[in-house]
């Protein structure tokens, strides 16, 4: 391939670390909007969504033209598909911060639960697969991304306890049910953050590996 094209691969990566960098950013102030019940936090994580959304169709659009342009094969065909398909994957978790980040400004004009909820755990194991995977990424790093896939069934053990706890808190107190299906829903976007984080992860297997892993998790999992 010609320098220009190196030079346009390049360029590409750079689009994805940045929209990563925003994607990462936002899950944290979701995270923290949550935790400190503070809609201010929630509020810039909404805010920003529009420059998230804008980035992914940049990276798209890049995606594409190096597609049609240069017709890449081999390694540099497996990082233009990879980078197609995981930049979805970093839009749809700048949506999950949003939700989150929703959900944390209507707790936060409502009386705390005392049920004793692992939100904590679960952001903190859920923000972890997350900086893995994109570090995996970044360093195109199979033995990070196999971890990511690895931790995926602990967030999905979490959220079956949240789930638990919340049809014990609406049955035994269920003037607040708006509150503890408010948690719930916050428990699920972490869940399917995960799931995102996971795809990423099995993604860079596959620009690594050159064969899809999706439908062999017990690979990695055992």
């Amino acid at each position: 391939m010609s320098v220009h094209f190196r030079r346009e691969i390049d360029q590409l990566k750079k689009q994805v670390l940045s929209l990563s960098a925003l994607v990462e950013e936002a899950v944290w102030l979701a995270v923290r909007a949550v935790q400190e019940r503070d809609p201010r936090l929630a509020e810039r994580v909404i805010d920003g969504d529009s420059v998230v959304d804008a980035r992914e169709v940049a990276v798209e659009e890049e995606c594409l033209k190096l597609l049609a342009l240069y017709q890449p094969v081999a390694s540099d065909l497996r990082f233009v598909v990879t980078v197609l398909k995981l930049n979805n994957d970093l839009e749809r978790i700048g949506d999950l911060a949003v939700n989150i980040a929703g959900r944390a400004k209507y707790l936060a004009s409502q009386p705390p639960l005392e049920t004793a909820f692992d939100f904590a755990g679960m952001a903190t194991k859920t923000q972890e697969m997350l900086r893995l995977a994109l570090d995996a990424l970044v360093n195109v790093d199979p033995v990070k991304a196999r971890e990511v896939c690895a931790m995926d069934d602990a967030v999905d053990a979490i959220h079956r306890e949240v789930y638990c706890l919340v049809q014990k808190g609406i049955q035994a107190d269920p003037v607040r049910v708006d509150i503890y299906i408010t948690t719930l829903s916050i428990s699920r976007y972490l869940e399917r953050l995960a799931d995102h984080a996971t795809n990423i992860a099995e993604d860079v297997l596959y620009m690594f590996e050159g064969r899809v892993l999706r439908h062999h998790v017990q690979e990695y999992r055992t």
